[in-house]
């Protein structure tokens, strides 16, 4: 098969690809991708296959995001990466600190909340729409394939596995908003709004959500509130951040079990040695037993 030019950007590279086939080396990957988010580097990996190299930086699900600190480590990744994918609207600013800081030519930049037009103020947790993931796996099939034109058909392939797999996804949706849409939930904080969105359920206890996510003291009527949902079992499930461990979510979760609310834990971190479709499977499994339970 013939092979396109890449573009100059990618020519030295290339050149050292060269060099090591004839010395036997093993042949490097042709890009480098760096994601902020694990769950963004898993999708841009399942696309790209072995013509890519991609790390992740946020991919610990036993760290709470909130309290990451980028390295030197994190900076020479930055700096020798060729595409960088960041979720946007606050959620990483670290990483456009680093890329303030590290400006380099021909490298290309990926804010998720631009490509779906997400608004300043949003709830940044992007990857909880579906429909989210779908155009990211869109839009990076269409410029790995036009920085590499020969092998765009295997890109196209891998994002044709990656829309089969979210289609299970979607069904698997429709049928749980068939059965549970309008169900009344409440969450420590708004991880997974989003998603809780989609599936039709009434989310209360926004305000309380919205001030643990910003670091700020909820409103004391808003502590009460959330605290009188559990107890009187207004709500069906209670969503809480499983990588984030402090008193206030200790206590509503306590609230919650003592008053038989159904408790379900949401990750930030996708977990490792999986991809996106199966963990979002696996977490609306755990929302269905959730919501199942009692009816």
């Amino acid at each position: 098969m013939p092979i396109a030019p890449l573009p100059a950007r990618f020519a030295p590279r290339v050149a050292c690809l060269a060099l090591a086939l004839l010395a036997g080396a093993p042949a490097q990957p042709r890009i480098r991708i760096l994601a902020a988010e694990s769950v963004y580097g898993a999708v841009a990996q399942s696309l790209a296959g072995p013509d890519a190299e991609v790390t992740s930086v946020l991919s610990n699900p036993a760290q709470d995001p909130h309290e990451f600190e980028a390295n030197a480590g994190t900076a020479r990744d930055v700096a020798a990466a060729d595409l960088v994918v960041l979720n946007g609207l606050d959620y990483d600013a670290w990483m456009d600190r680093l890329l303030d800081a590290s400006v380099r030519p021909g490298r290309e930049v990926m804010r998720i909340s631009e490509l779906v037009g997400a608004q300043p103020g949003s709830n940044p947790h992007l990857w909880y729409t579906p429909a989210t993931m779908i155009s990211f796996a869109e839009a990076l099939c269409a410029k790995l394939s036009a920085w590499d034109e020969a092998d765009a058909p295997q890109f196209a392939q891998r994002e044709k596995i990656f829309a089969a797999k979210m289609n299970v996804v979607l069904a698997t949706i429709a049928d749980m908003r068939k059965h549970f849409a309008g169900q009344p939930v409440t969450a420590t904080e708004p991880v997974f709004g989003p998603m809780a969105a989609a599936l039709g359920l009434s989310m209360r206890d926004e305000g309380f959500q919205l001030a643990v996510m910003n670091g700020t003291e909820p409103r004391a009527g808003d502590v009460a509130a959330i605290e009188d949902d559990l107890r009187r079992r207004r709500v069906r499930v209670l969503f809480h951040n499983d990588q984030v461990s402090d008193a206030a979510s200790d206590h509503l979760i306590a609230l919650a079990r003592a008053a038989r609310v159904p408790v379900v834990g949401i990750g930030e971190t996708m977990p490792p040695g999986t991809d996106y479709p199966a963990w979002i499977l696996r977490e609306l499994a755990l929302v269905r037993a959730a919501l199942s339970a009692g009816t």
